[in-house]
């Protein structure tokens, strides 16, 4: 295999996982995001993690595919190098994630804090009474007492 064969093979392998990670983006997007999330972040991980396939060449493959055709056709001896190279760029990943998470937890809790107080205020405007711009029709003052000039 060329140089130039891997890289189209790699290039078409990379256009086939951004179309599954896709579908799978859509197959997910009913389910509560604090699920969703970390379940988009492992099929990006599945299908995007190279493993090395053979050490004196340094050509890499899909861990997962390498996972796969070792364990189902019994050739090779890579599966552990992949699993573990899955399980690893997972750790990663997900502690990235975890550290973002944990920036966006705050920050969200506020925005919704100030959203619910600014609809608490919209309601109590909504129900205030609308105050009457012409002095002219509030009942006369009782005798004796001082009226005092709107501003």
């Amino acid at each position: 295999m060329t140089e130039n064969d891997y890289l189209i093979a790699w290039g078409l392998y990379a256009f086939a996982a951004l179309g599954c990670l896709l579908v799978w983006w859509r197959m997910t997007r009913w389910i509560w995001r604090w699920l969703r999330e970390p379940l988009q972040l492992l099929m990006a991980v599945l299908l995007f993690s190279p493993t090395i396939v053979d050490p004196v060449k340094t050509q890499f493959a899909p861990a997962v595919a390498i996972t796969a055709l070792d364990l189902v056709l019994k050739v090779g001896n890579n599966a552990w190098r992949a699993i573990s190279d899955l399980f690893m760029y997972t750790m990663i990943v997900f502690a990235v994630y975890i550290v973002i998470v944990l920036i966006r937890w705050p920050i969200e809790r506020a925005a919704n804090a100030r959203r619910e107080r600014k609809a608490a205020f919209d309601a109590a405007l909504a129900q205030e009474p609308a105050e009457d711009d012409e002095p002219f029709h509030r009942p006369a003052p009782a005798s004796g007492t001082r009226v005092e000039p709107r501003l």
